[in-house]
């Protein structure tokens, strides 16, 4: 069985607390802004606790003899000590971001009781912009803005300013991009169907990840919204002992307040990634043109009309079929297969029409991505998983590498998985997947994909999953939805013999009837009684 990545949640203790806190700023605004506010302040603390880690590791430094730092003449201590602690190399050299005098937390926290604290936070960014170049154009600077309440603001400052972000032990635990990743989500939540063009639930990111296992080589995501799938894969870097320098990173986002949001996002968790100088549309103006990624993980807008995709009807990404001017999916789907190295896999999510739609070519389409055997496997996921829309959606895997040296030889064939009943409600109208259905799930595929004896042989199971031939899927129209293919789970046998059990129904149905026929006489007596008569 695959070591599947533990998520860890709610051990932090203060997620809530701090989402509480944070909501008091909401008042009026809208979601989309109110979101800026509160992750761009969480993104300044941490900064801001990494450089006073880095600060403090130096003041020691100073007085330790073995220290290459080490300041001998205790009367020249102080100016020695000054001047190490404000050389801005000393922190650029560890990968720590330089934060100005006018603006660290100490200037923050000092004004937050003052009505000039939203002015104070936007030069805070400003500052911190000018001195880390990575970080131009990507911190939000709307918090002088006339609809944010400075008095709670400050209250939010105070709150902030008893968790240490940035050090290392917090570091350690991930503690911001968890509390980062929390917030992403309940903003999600509030805001519906914009929700999610930023966010993917994290259960969904997981079951791409683990089923795809990016161990190393070039990841690209061309609508990579907050970055979760980044994040992701480097968790599952993480959690299967693998190394972080064995993986690059590509990425693109069309709006801008979400690249943005990417790019902190990545940034909190030390991820250098390549998003692009600027937020880009990935039809149109393709920022890694000549990109080819082992890995492909992405959650596209679903059925987008509005697309300008009669401006591009003889691009040479539409290889087996130029996707209609109206919906966007077929788009996408020969945008990763274009930019996939000869040995990569993509894993995406669209909606499940895209695996039936007949109308506009789609179907042709479909058609030539099958013969060509590019399709290796398809999953279909159960209802409410997103926050941001009811669409039933599902899963495709395409790769160009059926036969790959550590692989089975799938060619001529696909994997249909039929996940519709997994998962748990985590709430009244949010369903998430835990770890056993993501490693019922992933288990399944490698088992289905890797090489006879490096684990578990794969089978067939009705109701779940089918591996079906080109032959197959010909006789299906070429519809890839699961369901055609996997048939009905069996039916538990609960040990009752077939007479006695067609007695028993046969009397339970004759007893409902004849109570049926006693409640139809009682009706027709009551409506006598008040005048109409039946």
């Amino acid at each position: 069985m695959a070591k599947i990545q533990k998520e860890r949640t709610g051990s932090l203790g203060f997620e809530a607390k701090l989402w509480a806190a944070a909501d008091l700023l909401r008042n009026n605004m809208d979601p989309a802004d109110y979101k800026h506010v509160v992750l761009g302040l969480l993104f300044l603390k941490y900064i801001e606790d990494a450089f006073e880690e880095r600060r403090a590791a130096l003041a020691e430094a100073v007085a330790e003899p073995e220290s290459e730092y080490f300041v001998a003449d205790e009367s020249n201590l102080t100016a020695e000590l000054e001047a190490l602690t404000e050389d801005r190399d000393e922190y650029t050299a560890e990968n720590v971001f330089w934060v100005p005098k006018a603006a660290r937390w100490s200037h923050i926290q000092a004004q937050a009781k003052q009505p000039t604290i939203g002015k104070t936070i936007d030069d805070a960014m400003d500052a911190i912009e000018r001195e880390n170049p990575t970080l131009k154009g990507v911190l939000p600077k709307i918090f002088a803005m006339p609809g944010l309440d400075k008095h709670n603001l400050g209250k939010l400052i105070d709150l902030f300013s008893g968790i240490g972000l940035g050090t290392k032990e917090h570091q350690d635990k991930d503690t911001l991009g968890r509390v980062y990743e929390y917030f992403l989500s309940k903003f999600a939540s509030a805001e519906g169907k914009g929700g999610g063009e930023f966010y993917t639930p994290t259960s969904i990111v997981r079951l791409l990840v683990e089923m795809l296992e990016p161990y190393k080589g070039r990841v690209y995501d061309p609508c990579c919204g907050s970055g979760g799938m980044f994040v992701q894969s480097l968790k599952f870097i993480d959690a299967h002992n693998g190394r972080r320098d064995q993986i690059t990173v590509y990425g693109q986002e069309s709006n801008r307040t979400t690249w943005r949001m990417a790019r902190m996002n990545l940034a909190i968790r030390g991820i250098e990634a390549n998003l692009g100088a600027k937020h880009a549309d990935s039809f149109h103006e393709d920022l890694h043109p000549d990109l080819r990624a082992d890995f492909i993980l992405a959650n596209p807008p679903f059925n987008i009309s509005q697309w300008g995709g009669e401006r591009l009807e003889n691009d040479v990404r539409w290889a087996y079929g130029t996707p209609p001017a109206g919906n966007a999916n077929y788009g996408w789907v020969q945008h990763f297969i274009h930019h996939l190295a000869p040995i990569g896999t993509a894993g995406f999510v669209l909606a499940n029409g895209s695996m039936s739609s007949m109308t506009s070519g789609e179907g042709d389409i479909r058609q030539r991505l099958v013969e060509e055997d590019l399709v290796d496997c398809m999953v279909a996921l159960p209802g409410q998983l997103f926050y941001a829309t009811g669409i039933p959606v599902c899963l495709w895997f395409l790769t160009k590498n059926k036969a790959g040296d550590n692989h089975r030889d799938r060619r001529g064939e696909v994997l249909f998985i039929d996940a519709r009943k997994l998962g748990r409600m985590e709430t009244r109208v949010h369903r998430v997947f835990v770890d056993a259905d993501i490693a019922k799930i992933a288990d399944t595929y490698h088992a289905w994909r890797n090489a006879p004896g490096s684990g578990e042989a794969y089978v067939d199971v009705a109701g779940f999953c089918k591996s079906a031939t080109t032959e197959v899927v010909r006789g299906h129209d070429f519809v890839l939805t699961p369901g055609r293919y996997v048939g009905a789970g069996e039916v538990e046998d609960d040990g009752e013999p077939f007479d006695e059990k067609m007695d028993r129904l046969t009397t339970l149905l004759a007893e409902q009837l004849a109570e049926g026929e006693r409640l139809e006489g009682q009706i027709s007596e009551a409506l006598g009684r008040l005048g109409y008569a039946v």
